[in-house]
């Protein structure tokens, strides 16, 4: 065999689902279907409907609800392949791991890539939201505020934001101490924060006027996808759970109903927030907005109270994505390193906690750093285009699962397979193009420091063999 086929096999070569599944895991099986649902829950409910709906809002106008179906709609064709095959896949890695099975290695490594993009971006994103929270609600409570150059990144206004390295730090040093630990602390954070919004809803209703919706549509079809697209942000983070494969007591029932409850919760959620929002305050009126449901209350409901328990509830909401985002992040990473094709200490388990301890240092530090330096709208962006992609491969990997392992047997199937899975490939590339040309530039970029690591390091350090090397 020449070496050119030598590569070609290496790039295309598939691991076998039994090998995925590493029944002889030593991570630690401790996460019920709650556990896994609110993991599910606590990555994606939080800096997109408290802080990126600020962004959305003058894109599409009263139309942002019509943009948050349209999101979540995308986002449950994605989550129904995904519960297909979690439940058929129940590893580590995510889409990763599924790719991997479906598509080949180097299918994988770009899936993968784009998880750390997703995973990673998505958590340096939230704690500059957290950042904003823990501003606003100082301001509430004592009129001050922590000055820019402290509190924003440069090219914000200001040098270096410490709340955001604030409560990376602080999560990794939670999840240092378990999985199931971390768990628990996740499933009260979150019911906190749905409280806040169910309070949001209800308060902002009392101050909804019918004119503020109208017209619907005051930026068209075109600025209504363009809301979808940037709130799409909003989505990431159900699959977090898929990423407890190898930590959840029964993966092949839990984690499809975990994905399909908590989307149905979130989605729901989201509308109703969009709804009493834009309904109690004029469309225009959160352009420049950060903390955008504390100003809603503050400045079209009375009583001061209402702004000051819905900013801690923002900041509790945020501190559990990050909780539950840095752990997904984790996991991908020790799934890849576990197949070799990063290196070897992020898959390292520390003997005492069950913990990948040196990936969640090395993963938890360079977030921090992130979050330090690099603002808000940039980082949602990233995050959304690189999860759409992820999610296109993941329909596409359940199409070719059905043809390849018919007989195999899934706890939950995709129904109108292949009409769905292709309705969720088109529904992704349909909200990629609707993101802008920065986006997009940096997306390919970061694909090309992606295939450079890969044909430098990755393709020669996997483990799984090539056919003629066997």
């Amino acid at each position: 065999m020449s070496n050119e086929q030598r590569v070609g096999a290496r790039v295309l070569r598939r691991k076998p689902i039994d090998q995925l599944t590493h029944p002889g895991s030593d991570l630690k099986r401790s996460l019920g279907v709650g556990h896994l649902t609110m993991i599910s829950i606590g990555a994606t409910l939080g800096t997109g409907i408290f802080v990126v709906l600020g962004q959305a809002v003058p894109l599409a106008g009263p139309a942002i609800v019509v943009s948050f179906v349209l999101a979540g709609i995308t986002a449950l064709f994605s989550a129904l392949s995904y519960a297909e095959l979690a439940g058929l896949i129940p590893a580590s890695g995510s889409s990763y791991s599924y790719t991997y099975a479906t598509l080949g290695e180097i299918v994988a490594w770009v899936c993968g890539w784009c998880l750390v993009l997703e995973y990673g971006v998505s958590v340096a994103a939230v704690a500059v939201g957290w950042g904003q929270y823990v501003n606003e609600l100082l301001h509430l409570v004592t009129g001050l505020r922590i000055p820019d150059a402290l509190s924003q990144p440069p090219g914000a206004g200001g040098i270096v934001n410490i709340p955001a390295v604030l409560v990376v730090v602080i999560s990794m040093l939670v999840l240092l101490g378990g999985a199931k630990g971390s768990a628990r602390t996740n499933t009260i954070l979150v019911w906190v924060k749905v409280g806040a919004l169910l309070m949001f809803c209800v308060v902002a209703f009392t101050a909804f006027k019918a004119g503020n919706l109208q017209p619907l549509f005051p930026l068209g079809l075109a600025g209504m996808s363009a809301g979808a697209a940037t709130l799409f942000f909003s989505y990431i983070g159900f699959d977090a759970a898929s990423t407890a494969g190898e930590e959840a007591k029964n993966p092949q029932r839990d984690l499809p109903r975990a994905i399909i409850l908590s989307l149905v919760v979130i989605t729901a959620l989201y509308c109703a927030v969009a709804l009493a929002a834009v309904g109690a305050m004029p469309w225009q009126s959160f352009e420049g907005t950060e903390a955008a449901l504390s100003r809603v209350l503050t400045d079209n409901v009375s009583g001061a109270i209402w702004p000051i328990l819905l900013s801690i509830g923002a900041v509790v909401a945020t501190t559990s994505v990050v909780l539950t985002v840095l752990y997904g992040q984790t996991r991908i990473l020790y799934a890849m390193s576990r197949d070799g094709l990063v290196p070897s200490i992020f898959a390292k388990l520390s003997p005492r906690t069950g913990v990948p301890f040196a990936n969640t240092v090395v993963v938890g530090l360079f977030i921090a750093v992130l979050a330090a330096l690099v603002p808000l709208g940039s980082l949602a962006d990233a995050t959304s285009i690189g999860t759409l992609f992820a999610f296109a491969l993941v329909n596409v990997a359940v199409i070719i699962l059905r043809r390849t392992e018919p007989d195999r047997q899934r706890s939950f199937r995709v129904p109108f397979s292949p009409v769905t899975p292709l309705l969720g490939l088109a529904f992704c590339v349909y909200m990629m193009f609707s993101l802008g040309l920065d986006t997009w530039i940096a997306f390919l970029a970061w694909m090309v420091l992606g295939f450079v690591i890969y044909f430098g390091y990755s393709v020669r350090k996997a483990r799984l063999a090539v056919p003629s090397d066997l």
